[in-house]
């Protein structure tokens, strides 16, 4: 399971991973990797937890240990 990491980590991180953003839409900020878009969460004290990163992750199809290798 991937580590808790802070919203700036995780945006630092997906951006390495190929996707552009964040951009504001709606309710939440999102990124964009080709046709996939991915919500992510707003800000707020503290870091994301471990099993909504694993989620977040999930429907980016990164694997937690190419996730976990890179941080």
């Amino acid at each position: 399971m991937p580590k808790p990491v802070s919203l700036r980590k995780l945006i630092n991180n997906l951006k390495f991973f190929g996707f552009d953003g964040p951009y504001s839409g709606g309710r939440h900020l999102f990124m964009i990797k080709g046709n996939l878009k991915l919500h992510i969460p707003n800000p707020h004290d503290g870091d994301i937890s471990s099993a909504l990163l694993a989620e977040i992750l999930r429907q980016a199809g990164i694997d937690s240990k190419e996730w976990n290798d890179f941080s």
